[in-house]
């Protein structure tokens, strides 16, 4: 196996210098020593012998020459992205992806399958498939593979990769730790380094790292109404042990009692990941006749295959039914971004895990709310987006956090 330590969380001066200049390269290349330099406020020396080590690695390569101010002309250099290569796979609410991409976070082969049920053992087996599938068609890139990461839903802790899973048992939560040991597992039968991250978690640095760039660094990544991936000042924020980023609280004894409407005290209680929005629709549906013709005439399915993705078709088609789903459910998730952005202030919210397929209208609703709920000052400037990676989103973003861990400890 490659000797990288993908769960690493402190990272030593050099290791952060080196994550900066690949990602300099890897962003703006091709650029020159002198403009790094001036970038990082380092010398052009201590930038020269960074470089001429990732040179001997053959992780960045010299181009033509750089225009001249006089003297002569500069080097230009640029990250050779088929240094290598990493595989991703994302849990997203409706399939699960996975994806081998370059060092520049392109994608050369992608592979998706319906989600899995939600047993730890079905969801620990579809990962192992999918990786199977993916280094299947990836036999020319095998030897260049640097290592997996693997966003996946529940509390992980972050020292040992160990994840606790939200098991429901009748109508009540409870977290029972993975009976499946899944990094050991993957990395004893693919030899390769394996990251076990949260997914939203996992997107939210893929939206940083491949997407938005470096003009925002404070970011929330919401993953359906039911966790967030959180970066503070350009850094991933896990918390003491890993768990950051929940957005319920629970306690399965009073679970009955803890039922409420938009904007009651006990908001924060646990949501289903779809926002409750297919229980609502079905509700509907079951008492009006009327709009269940109307419902099941546009979307030709059976009432158990009611499922999001024809939710967010009906309601394209401005079915009333779905149009007032997806209204109420993007004011509870507006609420519930009020409170983080009152509390985080950041500069930016990216709605994913799949409720970016729900439409411009939902993410107006949402982002009206949130501005209605959060202090004034709190969200100035505040943009609330969609997510630019969609579905790959929380694959790319476990690639690239495998990838960050490799710049660091070359």
């Amino acid at each position: 196996m490659r000797e990288f330590d993908l769960q690493k969380e402190i990272l030593s001066e050099k290791e952060k210098r080196n994550i900066e200049i690949l990602d300099i390269l890897r962003k703006r290349g091709p650029i020159s020593r002198p403009e790094i330099s001036r970038d990082m406020g380092l010398n052009v020396v201590t930038i020269s012998n960074c470089i001429d080590e990732f040179i001997r690695h053959n992780l960045v390569f010299e181009k033509e020459l750089d225009v001249s101010e006089g003297g002569r002309r500069p080097v230009l250099l640029d990250l050779n992205p088929r240094a290598g290569f990493v595989i991703g796979v994302g849990l997203n609410l409706m399939n699960m992806v996975g994806l081998l991409a370059d060092f520049k976070g392109n994608i050369i082969i992608k592979t998706q399958n319906p989600r899995p049920r939600t047993s730890v053992r079905e969801i620990s087996e579809s990962v192992l498939d999918i990786v199977r599938e993916i280094l299947r068609r990836s036999k020319e890139y095998v030897p260049h593979i640097q290592g997996i990461g693997i966003g996946i839903a529940g509390l992980v802790n972050k020292k040992n990769g160990i994840i606790h899973w939200p098991q429901k048992t009748d109508h009540y939560y409870t977290y029972a730790s993975v009976d499946v040991p899944l990094k050991g597992l993957v990395e004893k039968e693919f030899n390769l380094p394996t990251l076990i991250e949260n997914d939203a978690t996992s997107a939210c640095f893929g939206e940083y790292w491949l997407n938005l760039g470096q003009s925002y660094k404070n970011i929330i990544y919401m993953f359906s109404g039911v966790g967030c991936g959180i970066m503070i000042n350009g850094e991933v924020y896990r918390g003491a042990q890993g768990y950051a980023g929940e957005t319920s609280v629970y306690n399965y004894r009073e679970q009955d009692d803890f039922n409420c409407g938009s904007g009651s005290p006990c908001f924060l209680k646990r949501w289903d990941m779809d926002l409750g929005i297919v229980e609502g629709v079905k509700k509907s549906l079951f008492s009006d006749t009327k709009k269940a013709e109307e419902f099941f005439g546009l979307t030709r399915i059976p009432i158990e295959g009611v499922d999001l993705k024809n939710i967010f078709s009906a309601a394209r088609m401005q079915n009333s039914v779905a149009v007032e789903a997806l209204d109420k459910a993007a004011r509870k998730l507006g609420i519930k971004i009020a409170s983080l952005v009152n509390l985080l202030n950041p500069e930016v919210v990216v709605i994913g895990g799949g409720m970016e397929e729900a439409g411009e209208d939902f993410l107006k609703k949402t982002t009206s709310t949130v501005r209605d709920w959060s202090f004034r000052e709190s969200g100035e400037g505040l943009k609330v987006i969609y997510s630019q990676l969609r579905e790959n989103g929380v694959a790319l973003g476990a690639a690239s956090l495998v990838m960050q861990r490799v710049f660091a400890q070359l």
